[in-house]
């Protein structure tokens, strides 16, 4: 017997539907690439995405057809999230901070049939919009004052003009909640990226576990920026959390500086942000340089890769400012777990809190995880046995779009499929999951494991260091050994001798990196993750080398 509900499909364009119905006076502040502050509401933001849709009809953009964007975080932006997957087809949001020919493979693989670009990737654009056989239309997201006088692209629109020719009478199609909503790519470290393909239900759902209390906390209460851009995994969910919730937003458009994080901080009043360790690292180091404090901000989400335990403690125990440490991956849509505190742990003492803290935390309701050994077979929940992490959820991938690389899924005894993360991790038994290392970047000396993430966690610690990642350098005897590359901060002085000192006591012994190589600079992948695999091609070697 079923139950008596009425059948409703979870569709995004219900999230904007909502933000209008019930918090229409709710602003969503923008620095736009043109220089100014531009405020609006999510009353204008639904009308202005209904003329987007029906421009996008114009057009001839069909459900189902790919909608591109290389964009910054700002109101522009969100109009086309919510109008290109409202209206049924697939917004794409494309990774400006990739090289020509990815975008151009991406691009291709996603056959895109629209471009909107922000004026600050005209250059980009240009360089490559030959070679997007598939696009029809490239629509430049300003208005027709700051329109480029001369450009190579045929027919270049403009997006204000573009929107000011349609009414914002459109009536948001339902459909299947299963139909393809976006398309994220992947950042392809090795071999082509792969595109994920969410749904309307994955990412209605996805939101719905953000949101929660125990997860991101996200209510009308709040003022949202987020720093981690909306091309990367959907700015984390945080743009359909903000609508979902009622929360004002503020977007930081092109001006990611410390300086231009802290001024919209104070003059906004946001109370929670995110983003990936790299952003917030300019961020303290301007607070720091400057004397200041955070009047409002009392959450930040920090994700992408592991949050040094320095960093947290310099929020925390500085700045007044709560630390939610999250995982996930861009085929979770992307978050799985974050680590807030159980009720039995709030009474704990500092340093206990704040070692459950430093972990990737416990999943949001939706995502289910393991552990397993190299035989397949699930490990102890103990926080010490390591092994492969493995998911499976309702917004997690099942295959990757145009079925690129095959079945991803591994079956277990009972034919439930699971994604393998490609990470290493322990989980306590109270569920709280930490990433021990990659499974490409763990260092096998001598048969016996040796994490990277906590010697790179140790050396940022240290006050002369900037940045630090840890590599498996080829080793004559262990076969491979931890090599540190440094990069210091400006102006310190810190020898080989005194880094590899300051991990006496901290560490087993045997852990300590060989040696250690000071850079100006350590590669950067699109999303702000280190690219080890830069640094393994560079510096794997340097032990051999050396003797």
């Amino acid at each position: 017997m079923n139950g008596l509900m009425m059948q409703q499909p979870l569709l995004i364009s219900s999230l904007l539907v909502h933000a209008e119905r019930h918090h229409g006076e709710q602003e969503v502040v923008s620095r736009r690439v043109e220089g100014d502050i531009h405020r609006t509401t999510y009353r204008e933001l639904a009308a202005r995405s209904r003329r987007v849709a029906n421009a996008l009809a114009r057009l001839g953009v069909k459900s189902g057809e790919r909608v591109a964007t290389l964009a910054w975080n700002g109101y522009r932006h969100l109009e086309i999230y919510y109008a290109a997957s409202g209206s049924g087809a697939v917004l794409h949001t494309l990774n400006p901070r990739l090289h020509a020919d990815q975008v151009t493979y991406i691009a291709g693989h996603a056959e895109d049939v629209a471009l909107f670009f922000d004026l600050t990737f005209l250059p980009l654009v240009e360089a490559v919009a030959s070679r997007l056989t598939t696009v029809r239309n490239f629509v430049a997201l300003t208005d027709r004052a700051h329109m480029p006088a001369a450009s190579k692209i045929a027919n270049l629109l403009c997006y204000e003009e573009l929107i000011e020719a349609e009414n914002d009478r459109f009536t948001w199609p339902s459909f299947d909640e299963n139909q393809a909503s976006s398309l994220c790519y992947t950042s392809g470290t090795t071999g082509n990226p792969k595109g994920v393909l969410y749904s309307h239900r994955s990412t209605l759902l996805h939101t719905f576990g953000i949101a929660l209390p125990d997860s991101l906390d996200c209510s009308a209460r709040d003022t949202i920026l987020p720093v981690v851009p909306m091309f990367h995994v959907n700015a984390w969910g945080l743009p359909y959390a903000a609508c979902m919730t009622g929360s004002k937003l503020v977007f930081p458009g092109p001006g990611l500086d410390g300086k231009s994080l802290f001024d919209l901080f104070e003059s906004e009043g946001v109370t929670l942000s995110a983003g990936v360790p790299t952003v917030w690292q300019g961020l303290l180091a301007y607070v720091d340089a400057h004397g200041l404090k955070f009047s409002t901000m009392r959450r930040t989400v920090i994700g992408g890769s592991a949050c040094p335990p320095a960093m947290m403690k310099a929020f925390q125990e500085r700045f007044d400012v709560q630390v939610l440490h999250a995982w996930g991956m861009t085929e979770m849509s992307p978050v799985g777990t974050v680590a807030a505190l159980k009720r039995k742990q709030i009474g704990a003492s500092a340093e206990a809190r704040f070692a459950i803290q430093a972990k990737q935390g416990r999943t949001v309701y939706g995502v289910d995880m393991k552990i397993v050994g190299a035989d397949g077979k699930e490990l102890p929940w103990n926080g010490e046995t390591s092994g492969e992490l493995m998911v499976r959820g309702p917004w997690v991938i099942s295959h990757y779009f145009k079925n690129e690389g095959g079945d991803p899924l591994v079956e277990d005894a009972e034919g439930h499929g699971w994604f393998p993360t490609g990470d290493v991790a322990t989980i306590d038994a109270d569920g709280f999951m930490q990433i021990t290392d990659r499974s490409k970047d763990v260092i096998k000396s001598g048969g016996e494991w040796i994490g990277s993430i906590d010697l790179e966690n140790i050396a940022m610690a240290h006050p002369g260091v900037a940045m630090a990642a840890c590599i498996a350098a080829e080793h004559r005897k262990w076969d491979e050994r931890p090599l540190l590359i440094v990069v210091k901060r400006p102006g310190a002085e810190v020898t080989r001798e005194e880094l590899l000192g300051f991990y006496e006591g901290r560490i087993a012994k045997w852990w300590t990196p060989d040696d250690i190589v000071f850079v100006e600079s350590i590669p950067l992948g699109a999303t702000g993750k280190m690219l080890k695999n830069r640094l393994r091609d560079q510096y794997g070697k340097y032990l051999l080398e050396k003797t």
